[in-house]
């Protein structure tokens, strides 16, 4: 039987002197301007709580309030990746271990109430009993979120635009609206920004409405445009940085850049954060939770927790190999034979590609090269064309294969045997 840990531990001041400090655990609750900071022993018991200002000198003052304590064995932070990012690269620099803490649920709340020093004092004691135990991500993690987040506003806003020119157009006069109205989105929205209104003819009558209508749909288009050159701009951005980052991940089939910066994202670039394959799956929302009762046994259903952009992504993955996978297909044609429904085929595949996922992750996982296809096929004259043709594919397939933004190692080695021979 082991012992409790000691609530003292003795520190070496000079040769023959020790000075007896008691083992303390920091919570801190962060916001914009300030940061409190509070101190618990390993009993749980308050020992002191502070308010400190959201600098760098106030991150010091913050460390040595926690220091001057007792010797501090870790420090829980409420928002390491937001407002607490500061202060947890401060304690990291400062040889302080970091956790990462959730908000308490609602029902805690409601019965403890809500203050800077609880909810500081409670992410010490969520570290102290265990609750807290995840390290924060990884400062890394912010390179990819804020490209990610960027292209996500620009895509919102992009969406918006296309609708409002929509809804402008069925209120438009009858001659803008027949113009415009058998035009596809491309089509519309060049001629649209290429659109001369003629400003400055008449202001008057319904000629004014027309101008008007026509001067704002030429900016919204061109507004689309912009957005829709930002998009391309920050995919490419995000593309290079996960290929980087994580070549297997980006290669694995289904995972297009925003999904790939998605889950890097949720799992912090950082894989000591993932205790376990069945932690991630929980994680992203993917894990079977249990919904069986009476009669019925042995029922499951997805849970509805977790990183719910981490859901999305997996759900997306799941949607495009469900349409283009051939061990997919064949995964989901089994089970549709077994009787079960498309929901349930839908939370089994996602919880085996968050298997797949946490192995891309937390592994160093090789993928092969396709960069010698294309050489080989020039060197030998052969065209895409007749290259998709013996393979029964699209010279698209092709292309994207030798370019490497499409894998499928098995055509990649029947292609690279067939070039061989050709």
């Amino acid at each position: 039987m082991t012992s409790a840990p000691s609530q003292t531990q003795r520190r070496v001041i000079e040769p023959g002197i020790e000075l007896e400090q008691a083992r303390v655990v920091g919570g801190a609750d962060t916001h914009a301007d300030t940061i409190h900071v509070a101190v618990i022993d390993f009993l749980g018991k308050d020992v002191a709580d502070a308010e400190f200002p959201a600098t760098g000198p106030g991150y010091a003052a913050a460390i040595a309030f926690l220091t001057g304590h007792g010797i501090v064995e870790q420090v829980g932070i409420e928002g390491t990746s937001s407002y607490g990012a500061g202060l947890a690269l401060a304690l990291a620099a400062a040889g302080l271990g970091v956790v990462e803490v959730n908000r308490p649920d609602r029902a805690e709340r409601r019965a403890r109430g809500k203050s800077d020093p609880i909810d500081a004092y409670q992410a010490a004691r969520a570290v102290l009993s265990g609750r807290a135990s995840s390290a924060p991500k990884n400062p890394a993690t912010e390179t990819v979120r804020s490209l990610h987040n960027a292209r996500r506003s620009a895509i919102k806003a992009r969406t918006a635009t296309i609708n409002q020119i929509h809804g402008m157009l069925v209120t438009a006069p009858e001659d803008l609206r027949a113009k415009y109205r058998d035009l596809k989105e491309k089509t519309l929205i060049t001629t649209l920004a290429r659109s001369r209104p003629g400003i400055g003819t008449d202001h008057t009558g319904d000629h004014a409405v027309r101008v008007s209508v026509a001067t704002a749909l030429k900016l919204l288009a061109q507004r689309y445009e912009f957005l829709a050159e930002q998009d391309k701009t920050l995919t490419a951005a995000i593309d290079e940085y996960v290929s980087a980052a994580n070549p297997a991940l980006r290669a694995a089939h289904g995972v297009g850049p925003d999904t790939a910066a998605q889950l890097l994202i949720t799992a912090g670039n950082n894989p000591e954060r993932l205790r376990s394959e069945a932690s991630f799956a929980a994680l992203c929302g993917a894990a079977p939770v249990p919904v069986s009762s009476g009669k019925t046994r042995g029922r499951y259903r997805l849970s509805r927790g977790g990183d719910r952009a981490a859901n999305n992504a997996l759900y997306r993955i799941a949607m495009v190999r469900w349409s283009s996978h051939a061990p997919t297909r064949a995964y989901v044609a089994r089970h549709k034979a077994a009787g079960r429904t498309g929901k349930e085929i839908l939370r089994m595949l996602k919880r085996a590609i968050a298997r797949e996922i946490y192995r891309y992750l937390t592994q160093q996982i090789e993928i092969a090269d396709y960069s010698d296809l294309r050489p080989s096929r020039q060197a030998k004259n052969i065209t895409l064309t007749a290259a998709a043709q013996h393979f029964g594919l699209w010279p698209t397939a092709i292309s994207r294969l030798e370019r490497g933004l499409q894998r499928d190692d098995d055509l990649a080695d029947r292609y690279r045997t067939w070039l061989t021979t050709a």
